[in-house]
């Protein structure tokens, strides 16, 4: 199946980052604007209390089920913004890191941020995102 991303990477910027720079899709694609992928339970409990790396990865399931009822895929992705609820960076790396990995080799741009509370009790991930296909 043709994807309808490209991911721009520079040659110019550092290779540090574990993500394309930009993202394009041609202008026939449809875009999927996602609600942010909440680490909830099927109940709306909170899953992984206290946890950053199990509410990520309830998080990314999540994503994968709204994406999935959209017609898209993770692969699909075109921008994402991981927001973690703590101060310490050891904290949104852990979270980052989970992230990284449901996503493999479709390094989409993202934003990696630091926040102080989220919209659930006990919630300490959340992530945003932006799919792009082709019908």
């Amino acid at each position: 199946m043709a994807r309808a991303v490209t991911l721009i990477r520079s040659q110019s910027l550092s290779d540090v980052a574990e993500y394309a720079y930009a993202a394009t899709a041609p202008a026939e694609a449809r875009l999927v604007f996602l609600a942010g992928a909440c680490p909830l339970n099927d109940d709306g409990s909170t899953a992984a209390v206290g946890d950053y790396a199990g509410q990520a990865a309830k998080a990314v399931e999540n994503m994968r089920v709204a994406l999935k009822e959209a017609g898209a895929s993770l692969e699909d992705l075109i921008s994402t913004r991981v927001l973690v609820a703590s101060s310490r960076q050891e904290d949104l790396v852990t979270a980052w890191e989970v992230y990284r990995d449901a996503l493999g080799t479709h390094e989409v741009p993202s934003t990696l941020m630091g926040v102080t509370v989220l919209g659930y009790e006990a919630q300490l991930v959340e992530i945003e995102a932006v799919a792009a296909v082709l019908d």
